[in-house]
């Protein structure tokens, strides 16, 4: 009995990911919602006591489904992060309607805040690790550039949304960490960094 709830959780989860993505908060129903997971509007009150209670979930376990790249903690692997991220933005539902919901959210008058603090602290563990391999300036500081990282993000994303639906959100993102990067680290480290971008130009 509790893993058919669980099942069916999941199934609530990932259907209203999907009608959130495609519509938003405002147009979403949960009769839209319950007709894509083919259940019952009983099954979301019982899991989740309303639309807004679904909202929140999806913006909560946005990353559940991301396998984040390996490698040695620092200011490679956290590129390599923001590069996997971009990729995962334009085929991943749950994560791109968390985001959506996150910067939406006034309009539903959500206030969600801790899944901004939640990926500024993912940045910010790498550039801790980065400080301690000595890749960093030292007017650096982690939490800061962790916090404005997670805004760039997040803006860089919007924009490359309404140009062109996040086709060329990988190319913006590595825009991004050039402009940023010698505010970070020293010239000689970031010779020795690689972004989606300088592999693409390496294999051509």
């Amino acid at each position: 009995m509790q893993q058919r709830a669980v099942r069916t959780r999941e199934v609530l989860l990932r259907a209203a990911a999907e009608v959130f993505d495609e519509v938003g908060y405002t147009r979403a129903s949960i009769t839209s919602i319950v007709d894509r997971a083919g259940l019952t509007a009983g099954a979301v009150y019982f899991h989740f006591k309303s639309k807004e209670g679904l909202a929140r979930a999806v913006i909560h376990e946005q990353a559940a489904d991301l396998q984040f790249p390996q490698g040695e903690p620092g200011l490679q692997r956290l590129i390599d992060m923001t590069d996997y991220l971009a990729v995962e933005m334009q085929q991943n539902t749950l994560l791109r309607a968390g985001v959506r919901l996150a910067v939406e959210q006034n309009e539903a008058d959500l206030h969600e805040y801790a899944i901004y603090e939640w990926w500024t602290e993912r940045f910010r563990e790498e550039l801790v690790a980065a400080r301690a391999r000595g890749q960093l300036l030292p007017s650096a500081d982690e939490s800061a550039f962790a916090s404005l990282l997670v805004a760039a993000y997040t803006g860089t994303q919007i924009m490359s949304q309404l140009s062109t639906k996040r086709a060329d959100l990988p190319g913006r993102i590595s825009a991004m960490w050039r402009c940023l990067l010698p505010a970070l680290a020293p010239a000689d480290v970031i010779r020795q960094i690689t972004t989606s971008a300088t592999a693409t130009e390496a294999r051509a």
